[in-house]
């Protein structure tokens, strides 16, 4: 029975990185995408929002006072806001084992009003065991300004389970975070310059001359000439109605206009932690001759113990001796063809039998021989 060429790529001891591009392989070369997913209006856009809150309703697992002082500090405040006032000595001796200190994160949308509800995430600060079944008080979120622009207060949803006795304890996720779906909500509004001006800027994805210009062509086409133009690699300005109805309608339109994918630039994303491999479609090899062995070093110790004659008075002695052996595998120099397409440089890549972290290797060096016709990215 024929075999695939892709399924004899897979079946090589390159498995690991091979699937990793599998899906890599199967896209057609160029395919339609709409200018919504590759650029995106400038000034509309989210907001990062922060605050520091109280958890209370915890089943004594909440923060060792003790130690996080400012737990027992927020709880004297938000008491003191409620008309309750502790005497100096009560307040520092707090034990408040149902009450975590936490964070509370949270994303403002763009466009959003007074009285819209958004998701918010909260955090365990101390050292509570567990927030769940806890309670977030209300708790005001601010912007990097200082200023307050929304207030999160709810139950928590906590995705992990866990329990403990005798010393023991077993723990499914994280029991330290949490999230309250629709648990704040918006006191103030962030201007946004959409409506400012006769223009919008659409903001690329990603720095690529190509795609603006294929974006500014596309608008023209749609709404005549000189609606758009490029300004850079990244930002395409486009002419937009001045009325609030028609300016939404326009971008509205405009956002669901097709353009022709471009090839983007050769490039190999290696993960050095992991070991993972990705490389894109228009990655190619020169030819190139490679030669890769492996050294391994055992290091083995062995308990010696020396025992005194009889009636000598002598003491036992317990001694270690250590055996320490290389090996070393040879490596066969290999021949590898020019490879024009991406098929072709896993196919060559595989011939070579490395692991996918000794390809890291490999690939740098090919790199740095002129060989490899792709941007090295480590992350």
């Amino acid at each position: 029975m024929h075999r695939h060429p892709i399924m004899r790529v897979l079946r090589g001891p390159l498995a690991v990185a091979a699937l990793a591009i599998l899906a890599l392989l199967c896209a057609t070369p160029a395919s339609a995408v709409r200018i919504k997913e590759v650029a995106a209006i400038e000034g509309v856009r989210t907001n990062q929002l922060t605050g520091f809150g109280l958890v209370v309703g915890l089943d004594g697992t909440g923060d060792q006072t003790t130690q996080m002082p400012y737990t027992s500090q927020g709880m004297n405040n938000y008491l003191q806001q409620m008309g309750i006032t502790l005497p100096a000595a009560s307040a520092s001796q707090l034990q408040l084992k149902n009450v975590a200190a936490v964070l509370v994160t949270a994303q403002l949308p763009a466009f959003a009003r007074p009285g819209q509800a958004m998701d918010v995430n909260v955090s365990s600060l101390g050292n509570a065991k567990s927030l769940k079944g806890g309670t977030l008080i209300t708790t005001p979120l601010r912007g990097v300004d200082g200023e307050v622009y929304a207030l999160a207060q709810g139950n928590l949803i906590v995705g992990g389970a866990g329990a403990s006795a005798g010393g023991s304890r077993v723990q499914i996720n994280h029991l330290s975070a949490g999230r309250i779906p629709g648990g704040g909500q918006v006191e103030r509004t962030v201007p946004t310059p959409l409506l400012q001006g006769d223009t919008v800027s659409l903001g690329l994805s990603a720095s690529d001359f190509q795609t603006a210009q294929r974006v500014a062509q596309a608008v023209n086409r749609r709404f005549g000439q000189g609606y758009a133009r490029a300004l850079d690699g990244r930002t395409v300005e486009v002419r937009a109605p001045v009325d609030p109805n028609a300016r939404v309608s326009f971008i509205a339109e405009m956002e669901e206009l097709s353009l022709e994918e471009s090839v983007p630039s050769a490039k190999v994303v290696i993960n050095a932690r992991t070991g993972s491999i990705v490389l894109n479609q228009a990655v190619t090899l020169g030819a190139c001759a490679i030669a890769h062995g492996n050294l391994s070093i055992t290091i083995s110790s062995t308990p010696v113990v020396s025992q005194p004659n009889p009636l000598s008075q002598g003491q036992t002695v317990v001694g270690e001796q250590a055996n320490i052996k290389i090996t070393q595998e040879p490596g066969i120099l290999m021949q590898i063809p020019p490879s024009p397409q991406l098929a072709d440089v896993v196919r060559a890549l595989n011939v070579l039998g490395a692991t996918p972290q000794d390809l890291l290797a490999i690939l740098q060096a090919i790199k740095a021989a002129g060989a490899l016709n792709a941007e090295l990215e480590v992350i």
